[in-house]
């Protein structure tokens, strides 16, 4: 954040200074927005021009470029509108130096001005500017993991729940049988087949009724 304050104000103020070189003398005491832009091209000619048909042009779209890329936060916006500023300044140069024959530094208004110190100061501002913020961030950097992560359960979801056999389960002896809480009598009954045979005695047949059963059942040869 504090980053992209800092890189915002440094390319905005190299955008104020590059829209605001052209109002200065820039070669020989000549402001300017006295060049053509179509002399950038063509080459430099002494026809004056207009303010908007001068270098100013180019210098209003970087600034303007500038502010949406402070806007949105894109230091490869801001870096574009910087390259704009010093690639029109050094064509400026290239096609003054083909003008007068050489590009020279001197005093008592001859040779290069403050314009183009200017210029050139406003267009490395902004490339620094761009090279200062931080940009904006992706949505992929903005996931913030959970504040209490949930452990992983690796044993199976069971029910009822059942208990692991441990040392102490399988040491301990089993359950003791309950006792049998009814104590009147006929407690201690006996067992089923003692039941049924008591409830049903078997019924052995009489001699003569075996002799009956024998004679309309003969026996199969």
């Amino acid at each position: 954040m504090i980053r992209n304050v800092l890189g915002s104000v440094v390319a905005l103020v190299g955008a104020a200074a590059a829209v605001q070189s052209p109002f200065h003398s820039w070669y020989n005491d000549r402001l300017g927005r006295d060049y053509r832009i179509q002399g950038l091209f063509e080459g430099i000619t002494g026809a004056s021009s207009s303010v908007m048909g001068s270098i100013l042009l180019p210098f209003l779209f970087a600034a303007l470029v500038t502010i949406v890329g402070v806007v949105l936060r894109s230091r490869w916006v801001v870096a574009f509108a910087g390259l704009v500023v010093l690639g029109f300044t050094v064509l400026w140069m290239v096609r003054q130096g083909q003008d007068a024959g050489s590009l020279t530094v001197g005093g008592e208004g001859s040779g290069l001005r403050w314009g183009v110190a200017q210029a050139l100061a406003g267009g490395v501002l902004l490339l620094l500017g761009a090279l200062v913020m931080s940009g904006r961030r992706g949505t992929r950097q903005r996931d913030v993991a959970a504040p209490y992560p949930v452990p992983p359960d690796d044993r199976p979801d069971t029910w009822p729940p059942t208990q692991e056999p441990g040392p102490a389960a399988q040491t301990s002896p089993g359950p003791e049988p309950e006792a049998d809480p009814y104590t009147g009598p006929g407690r201690h009954r006996a067992s089923p087949a003692d039941e049924d045979t008591a409830q049903y005695p078997v019924q052995h047949p009489v001699e003569g009724e075996q002799q009956d059963r024998n004679r309309y059942n003969p026996p199969h040869p």
